[in-house]
């Protein structure tokens, strides 16, 4: 059957498809698209001459602008002078901040009294069990935690690695528990996951940056704003991951348990806390990358570590003192990455490798306990305490060198591609200027309408309003320019990203080779944290805007191919076949079959690619991207709470714009 098909021509299923196609062209207004956005045309027209005419057509008009800086600082004022009396302060919030410092503190004290040589025993012994005393990831689990805190000791990294771990280790524990708890309740009460899913949506979309500003307000720059918005942040996934195991759980075996007696609390104790444990492991590995990326961030705020350090090279565009605090925390998250994935897995396999008992269970914790009892006193007794100073390497001079040679060589002036510098400054140019002034010349009413549209095609009528209102709202708390130039920048990333993160999955999804040797470099990349993303480009490209959207797109992008090879994975191979039988080339397949029925898959990757590139250009501030960035690190450095929180509110309203228009609903991707 297959040589026929393959010899004849295919007029017979082209033949319907133009008929098909024709029957739909004759009338335009019945397609799909085109009714959903009929009634918004229709508003429009009615509505944008009216404000046209009453407000221009230009920028966003001053009369729908509302002071909202000068508020915010005499409300931070208000809570300088008044954070020593008000009853508020007092008895709540000045507690929670002692606890905040109180602990962070006692666990810095902990890790660095006990000295580097206990630490990294504890640590080592520690990886070594959970991997397992007798099998090979256990051995190549702790030859991993032993490079990564000896190296971060070689670089003279140790006391910073320390302090970012002690604030870690608190923020963790506590998300964990907050977390948990949350999903409980969403696993458990549909009314209570219908309450948190939009809370937990919206701290999904928002920036990290957004939640330094208020707590500054509340707490004050220091530590315990630091690990309150670490806390705030790594809670969700923990939350949502923990909901999604509890309701996944196999409905035989509760309806089993249900069948023997068992009262709900031994149900949830012995039946669905078990089955969810995997989803619950998965949370605790999203929380403790989350919280690490945080705590890198909230360097900037005075969380101290390895995130001041990277901050304070990165300010004097000194590349080889970020490398050298860079590199521990890639080893810490790569670690912390490691440790929690060996742990998930042998969790899923149920049973423990053969071997001595006393190397399993309980007693395998007490052996691993009392050696690293035993070994760590020795090594405290026998070394001093900090890393001894002649076992430091110091690459920062080296690798500014060597930085220096390549802005001198290969960075301007190279013959024929020009260098990387010259590719920066082409790219704002040509790419970023153009969108830039694009959107600031077209009217602030298309800009809105624009929005409105793209989130009703996407997501229906409440997107629509939530896109629309939270564009207008850029506008009223006047900050329009600058959010338009972050938006540009957000753009260009996400169109370098997509073109990139589509080609690169399309091939990964036909070629298993290439897929199996990315997958190693896009799970590093994935754990990287953020400030890590902006070393490598300054030092290709300089600071400025483009530096920023390279740090963006490589961000963003890992997330991109994977999650588009994996739809284009999930293709049903039967579907495949049966076009590869009607004589499809492979471009063919790709085009009319495999992209079509991955759409779902496609648009969730365009969605986690905005969202992730608007979040890195924020970052990008650092760097010199100006703009809402440059706003809100100037309002955290500077106290000037009204800029940064402005531009902290504008950040998460274009969020919620760029959410909205590429997040399509249940309801539309299932009846698409």
């Amino acid at each position: 059957m297959s040589a026929v098909a393959t010899s004849a021509p295919p007029p017979t299923p082209v033949e319907p498809a133009k008929e098909s196609t024709g029957a739909v062209r004759r009338s335009p207004l019945t397609r799909p698209v085109v009714r959903r956005l009929l009634p918004l045309l229709v508003a429009a027209a009615v509505l944008v001459p009216l404000a046209a005419l009453l407000w221009g057509s230009g920028d966003w008009p001053k009369a729908l602008t509302v002071d909202v800086k000068t508020p915010l600082d005499d409300a931070y004022t208000w809570v300088v002078h008044n954070r020593d009396t008000n009853p508020v302060f007092l008895y709540f919030l000045l507690h929670l901040s002692n606890w905040a410092d109180s602990s962070v503190t006692w666990m810095t004290d902990l890790l660095e009294t006990a000295g580097w040589a206990p630490v990294i025993v504890v640590a080592v012994l520690l990886s070594w069990r959970i991997g397992g005393l007798r099998d090979r990831r256990g051995l190549k689990l702790a030859g991993i935690t032993f490079i990564a805190f000896a190296a971060c000791g070689l670089l003279g990294m140790w006391e910073a690695t320390m302090e970012t771990l002690a604030l870690m280790s608190v923020a963790v524990a506590v998300s964990a528990v907050i977390g948990a708890l949350l999903g409980l309740g969403a696993g458990l009460s549909d009314r209570f996951e219908r309450i948190l899913r939009p809370v937990l949506d919206t701290m999904q979309i928002m920036p990290a940056f957004a939640y330094l500003l208020p707590l500054v307000l509340l707490f004050d720059i220091g530590v315990p704003s630091a690990l309150i918005a670490t806390i705030i942040y790594a809670a969700p996934p923990m939350a949502r991951l923990t909901s999604l195991g509890l309701r996944g759980a196999d409905t035989g075996v509760m309806e089993a348990a249900e069948s023997l007696g068992t009262s709900p609390v031994q149900r949830l104790l012995t039946a669905r806390l078990p089955l969810a444990r995997k989803e619950i492991l998965l949370g605790l590995n999203q929380t403790i990358m989350m919280a690490l990326s945080m705590v890198t961030i909230a360097s900037v705020i005075g969380a101290g570590g390895l995130g001041e350090e990277v901050f304070r090279a990165l300010s004097t565009v000194d590349v080889g003192s970020a490398l050298a605090a860079g590199i521990p925390i890639v080893l810490l998250a790569v670690w912390l990455d490691r440790i929690t994935a060996v742990a998930g897995e042998r969790l899923g396999g149920g049973s423990a490798p053969a071997g001595s008992p006393w190397l399993h269970g309980a007693r395998g914790w007490v052996v691993a306990a009392a050696t690293g009892v035993v070994l760590g006193t020795a090594g405290w007794l026998s070394l001093i305490a900090e890393w001894p100073e002649a076992w430091i390497v110091d690459i920062a001079q080296p690798v500014n060198q060597a930085v220096g040679w390549f802005t001198d060589h290969l960075a301007e002036g190279v013959p024929v591609v020009g260098g990387t510098r010259t590719w920066a400054a082409n790219f704002t140019t040509w790419v970023l200027d153009p969108i830039r002034d694009t959107l600031t010349a077209t009217p602030w009413w298309l800009l809105v309408l624009l929005a409105a549209g793209f989130a009703l095609v996407a997501g229906g009528w409440g997107a629509m309003c939530t896109a629309a209102a939270a564009m207008a709202g850029v506008g009223v708390i006047g900050v329009w320019n600058h959010s338009l130039d972050t938006l540009s920048q957000a753009i260009a990333g996400v169109v370098v990203t997509l073109v990139l993160g589509f080609a690169i999955g399309v091939v990964a999804a036909r070629v298993p080779l290439l897929e199996r040797m990315l997958r190693p470099l896009l799970d590093t990349m994935q754990t990287l944290p953020q400030f890590i993303y902006l070393i490598p480009v300054v030092a290709l490209f300089n600071v400025g805007r483009s530096a920023a959207v390279a740090a963006a797109v490589l961000y963003a992008l890992p997330a991109v191919v994977r999650i588009t090879t994996q739809g284009l994975r999930q293709v049903d191979g039967a579907t495949l076949e049966a076009a590869r039988s009607m004589g499809a080339s492979t471009f063919q397949q790709i085009r009319q079959v495999q992209v079509p029925l991955a759409r779902p898959s496609l648009m969730l990757a365009l969605n986690q690619g905005v969202v992730l590139v608007l979040a890195m250009v924020i970052v990008g501030g650092f760097v010199g991207s100006g703009a809402l960035g440059y706003d809100v690190v100037k309002g955290l450095q500077k106290s000037q709470l009204g800029l940064g929180l402005t531009a902290g509110v504008a950040i998460v309203l274009l969020g919620l714009v760029l959410d909205r228009a590429t997040q399509r609903s249940g309801k539309r991707a299932a009846g698409r």
